[in-house]
């Protein structure tokens, strides 16, 4: 759970590891994950947002992972440039929803 919980503009932030988000953008990544892998059995609720996607976590595999660097430069912009960054970002929902946010503020 989270540490603190915010209003702003309408939006609730969340802090995770001293980065604000969004908690909007953390449930976007889930259900662009649910729609893009068509995961019919899973919810956007029985996705932790610090559990591991890949592997023991929600158990996703390279071919997903192609998947989902597609979605994310088609739904967001960004682009993961090599298997390290993916790594570091498809660590979990929380990374993703980092790294995300992170290169959005680079392109304003």
């Amino acid at each position: 759970m989270p540490g603190a919980l915010w209003v702003l503009d309408g939006k609730i932030l969340v802090v995770q590891k001293g980065i604000w988000m969004a908690e909007d953008l953390v449930a976007e990544l889930k259900k662009l994950i649910i729609t893009t892998l068509k995961l019919e059995d899973i919810t956007p609720e029985d996705i932790q947002d610090d559990g591991a996607l890949f592997g023991d976590g929600l158990g996703l595999d390279s071919i997903d992972a192609l998947e989902l660097v597609v979605a994310l430069e088609k739904t967001y912009g960004v682009f993961i440039p090599d298997s390290e960054v993916g790594k570091k970002v498809f660590r979990s929902v929380s990374t993703l929803a980092e790294f995300v946010r992170q290169e959005e503020g680079k392109n304003k």
